[in-house]
């Protein structure tokens, strides 16, 4: 019987496509690749711990193994690797270990880098032909990257080690395994003959970069990012990193939007740059422009060098400055080559719709205010491997300015600021300013006047059918929903978790039949889990850690990216999980976003393209991901508050445009809101985001949730409010994560308060509610409801391993008295036992777990440790010996139980203990500040 589930293709197309991303940007006089045989030395501290992700929610993968770089060149035969300059840093970790930091989003952008002897490096340079030398970096969630030594810039100590091994080395290569770019001034001044971004490649990432360093793989990946000299000199810049405000005045010029306008000269490395181990030629083939379909163009490409290798093209268009300006150069098409033999050519055609390269006017400058336009003049079309390198490959005009969609005024600001537009000085692009056009038409009027009829909800009370007769055709969804009470409707909204004990353990969420009314009704319970990067399940069962999202943008490659997450789809089947919160699609509109690692590119047609190819693939099997986070994260510096003030025609064109692609031709099923407001509203709260953008016009017929613990507000610049989910319902965010219990509300949300006041109705409500049934209608879930197993599910299931079967062995425990009783029967004390509990805390507070034991007729000597997690933070090993026959109290503090679910495991080595009671003491109730808001979540 053929298998579809084939672990070892998974690891061989994630080895392939982290390969795909690596970025050579230089590499003089062939230092690479590395011929079999070299004698290699590996500097640098980042070859003892290899970043295989950023940090936080995106990158906290549970793995069987990570292949770091170092390993993979050792291990692979091919080369000689010093021993003498491997063993100088093994001692240097032994005094110096890996520094995690304490708590969330605390471990350091960097681990200190050893200091290099002259001794050590002359002593090498004479045993070895070549050096490698890494750099690392992390961040991630909660913690933006800075402007200093250790994080976006080069240390002292990293800078004086990589001069002197350049210096005595004819050949040294510089890797960079960091999840976006970094200050790259130090190429020019130290001179290493080669350099790549290698990224965070995930767990086959050590792999892929050895695939590349021997030539086995020829690197084709292209920077999704354009390397300025400066941070500064990136027009974000000024207006990042507030606490408060955020005036994006650099407006739709970001990256090399702006750069190719207005300073060329600060580029190091322009957008879509990257050498290769061959050499092409890109040259025009036929073009056309139609006036009714857009261009068409064929690009001709010939591998004009001695070895095999991939190429992309990538076509940009320059549109005339016309009465709105424009960027110099925007991409509207890219594709990679198949893998070409040395004189082997192949054509790419392009076939480009005028919707993806017309402007956005938000001023009526124009004469068609709210309206994609193209300009009347001469528009240009370029092509090339790179923004600066692209050539001219045909032109058109036209001849009176033409409105190719026309819109609604959507998600305008509401307060004026200047932003960047060109002013032309003989010839020259110079930088100008206008007034941003504010807001005309109000949200909340555009929703009194579009609710949804109330008379297709009326409540009927309970008449006997079951999802599954939606699904046959025997009821309408209307007629199913109109059975569910307002209580009913309001815990549907409420997703539950984390690590809720109604669905697979560790995931980040559970929603749908999240009660027992609502499962009566045959509503399935589906889940999602964390995230981009891979599978996060704080239980600790292993999934496989995929390349960084970085990484996987710069392939310019939409087949790998398809064919990668198809076999993520086959891994979530594995779990039992439904959806993955990912792809994080947010534009790199700084390069000091912390978050920038699990999303792709300062540019949103790439992003946007990438995405949807990854959400091919992950219904390929049923599941699907939650695109993420919509939309506007730029910085996770006060996520949760600081106001994004944005102009319509940059919303639409650079933040919104890679989710508008990801819905319509990835037709994306669910979206995640982000933390903070923009504009002055929230975003999960934003019915010009959800409901006139996302589902009038482009289509959107998916679910939205919120991220976890997101706030609301009724209008610009009103306060947001964690408690204000009314808010959310109305702007039509169908769930509203997470809740401890949404039976019992237990965030406390104003639901039931508003549909008394009339300021939330049922009808809305129910909207959702039938946006949240018509998603789970096309889950595994559903179908794992009706008991219809296939044959796929019956292989992903013996494919998960005992150790992650014995991880879902788990004791559900409501701790909602002030003592509640384990029963001490069911922790097992045998020889390498593990005993884990999952408890759900319905009010927020703080607890003792106390254990009375004693040992069980062992020798005095008997050493009787015991470990107590709670959930992956060490608690404390408590050891007894055989003379500790009388019981024994161990107390043990629980961290606050904020979220309400968490999991408690016992770890018993080596047997020989007796337990007498366990249990859980409320030390503090906290649900009274939680109430208040004073609470930090």
């Amino acid at each position: 019987m053929k298998k579809t589930w084939d672990i070892e293709k998974f690891k061989a197309t994630a080895r392939k496509a982290a390969a795909e991303g690596i970025v050579l940007l230089k590499n003089d006089n062939k230092a690479l690749p590395l011929e079999k045989g070299t004698k290699v030395a590996v500097f640098g501290r980042s070859q003892m711990n290899y970043y295989k992700s950023g940090t936080g929610s995106g990158g906290m993968v549970n793995v069987d193994y990570v292949v770091g770089i170092y390993e993979a060149l050792a291990d692979s035969g091919l080369y000689k690797v010093n021993d003498k300059v491997r063993g100088a840093y093994e001692k240097f970790v032994e005094e110096n270990p890996f520094d995690h930091g304490a708590g969330w989003a605390a471990e350091p952008w960097f681990q200190k880098e050893m200091p290099l002897t002259d001794a050590l490096v002359k002593e090498a340079a004479k045993e070895s032909e070549a050096a490698v030398f890494i750099i690392g970096r992390t961040a991630g969630e909660d913690q933006d990257n800075k402007n200093e030594q250790g994080s976006y810039l080069l240390t002292d100590e990293e800078t004086a080690a990589l001069k002197k091994v350049t210096k005595a080395f004819d050949r040294t290569i510089v890797l960079l395994n960091v999840g976006n770019i970094i200050d790259m001034k130090w190429v020019k001044e130290i001179g290493p003959q080669a350099v790549a971004y290698v990224w965070q490649g995930g767990q086959e990432g050590g792999n892929a970069v050895l695939d590349v360093l021997s030539g086995k793989v020829n690197p084709s990946g292209k920077l999704s990012d354009t390397i300025a000299e400066n941070i500064g000199d990136y027009a974000s810049t000024e207006n990042f990193g507030s606490d408060k405000k955020n005036y994006q005045k650099e407006d739709i010029y970001v990256g090399y939007r702006y750069f190719e306008t207005f300073a060329k000269d600060k580029v190091l490395y322009p957008f879509g740059f990257g050498l290769s181990y061959t050499s092409f030629d890109i040259a025009p083939g036929e073009f056309d422009y139609d006036k009714k379909d857009g261009i068409s163009l064929e690009v001709h490409v010939a591998n004009t060098g001695d070895v095999a290798g991939k190429e992309v093209v990538q076509v940009y268009v320059k549109a005339p400055q016309g009465k709105i300006g424009k960027a110099s150069r925007t991409l509207i098409g890219f594709d990679k080559t198949d893998l070409l033999a040395a004189g082997q050519s192949q054509n790419i055609r392009f076939e480009i719709p005028k919707y993806w390269f017309a402007s956005y006017d938000d001023s009526g400058l124009t004469g068609h205010k709210s309206a994609y336009v193209l300009e009347e003049g001469v528009y240009t079309v370029f092509a090339g491997s790179d923004v600066r390198s692209a050539q001219e490959v045909g032109i058109f005009t036209i001849d009176k300015t033409e409105v190719v969609k026309q819109c609604e005024e959507a998600y305008a600001p509401v307060e004026s600021f200047e932003r960047l537009k060109p002013v032309d000085k003989k010839g020259v692009l110079t930088e100008g300013t206008e007034k941003v056009p504010t807001r005309t038409l109000d949200p909340n009027k555009k929703r009194a006047e579009r609710l949804p009829k109330a008379s297709l909800y009326k409540f009927t009370g309970d008449k006997g059918y079951k999802l599954k007769d939606v699904e046959a055709g025997k009821v309408s969804l209307e007629a199913f929903i109109s059975q569910l009470s307002d209580e009913d409707l309001c815990a549907i909204v409420r997703g539950e978790g984390m690590c809720s004990p109604k669905v697979t353990p560790g995931v980040a969420g559970a929603y749908g039949g999240v009660t027992d009314k609502l499962l009566g009704f045959g509503i399935p319970i589906a889940s999602c889990a964390d995230g981009p990067s891979g599978i996060r399940m704080d239980c600790g069962t292993h999934a496989f850690s995929l390349p960084n999202g970085t990484c996987l943008a710069c392939t310019f490659d939409e087949k790998i990216n398809k064919e990668l997450f198809t076999w993520e789809a086959l891994d979530l089947r594995r779990h039992k999980i439904d959806a993955l919160l990912g792809p994080g699609m947010n534009i790199h509109r700084s390069p000091l976003n912390g978050r920038n690692f699990e999303y792709f590119s300062e540019d949103p047609f790439l992003t946007g393209k990438l995405v949807a190819a990854q959400l091919q693939g992950l219904h390929t099997y049923d599941v699907t991901g939650v695109i993420k986070h919509f939309a506007g994260n730029t910085q996770e510096f006060k996520r949760h508050t600081v106001n994004n003030i944005v102009s319509e025609r940059a919303l639409r064109e650079i933040y919104l445009k890679g989710f508008e692609l990801a819905v319509r031709e990835g037709n994306a099923r669910a979206l995640m809101s982000t933390y903070g407001p923009m504009n002055g509203l929230w975003t999960a709260s934003s019915y010009d985001l959800l409901t006139t953008l996302l589902r009038d016009e482009w289509g959107f017929d998916g679910i939205v949730m919120t991220d976890w613990w997101a706030m609301g507000n009724d209008e610009a610049n009103a306060p947001g409010s964690y408690q204000n989910v009314a808010a959310q319902v109305r702007a039509q965010n169908d769930l509203n994560m997470v809740n401890a219990s949404a039976e019992a509300n237990s965030n406390h949300d104003n639901l039931e308060e508003a549909l008394k006041e009339g300021k939330l109705l049922r009808c809305e409500l129910a909207r959702n509610a039938g946006n949240i049934l018509r998603f789970l209608l096309k889950t595994p879930a559903y179908q794992h409801m009706l008991g219809k197993e296939s044959a796929l599910d019956k292989e992903l299931e013996a494919a998960v391993s005992a150790e992650d079967m014995a991880l879902q062995e788990m004791i559900d425990v409501l701790a909602d008295k002030d003592i509640t009783e384990l029963d001490p029967k069911d922790i097992k004390m045998e020889k390498n036992a593990t005993t884990v509990f999952v408890l759900t805390a319905p009010r927020k507070c703080t607890m003792d777990f106390e254990l009375v034991l004693r040992a069980d007729n062992q020798p005095e000597v008997a050493q009787l440790p015991l470990t107590i997690f709670q959930d992956k933070m060490f608690l404390g090993t408590f050891t007894l010996t055989g003379m500790d026959k009388e019981w024994q109290t161990i107390k043990v503090s629980l961290f606050p139980a904020f979220i309400g679910n968490f999991y408690l495991k016992l770890f018993c080595p080596n047997g020989g203990l007796e337990i007498k009671s366990a249990r859980l003491i409320k030390t503090k109730d906290l649900e009274e500040e939680f109430k208040r808001g004073i609470t930090e979540l």
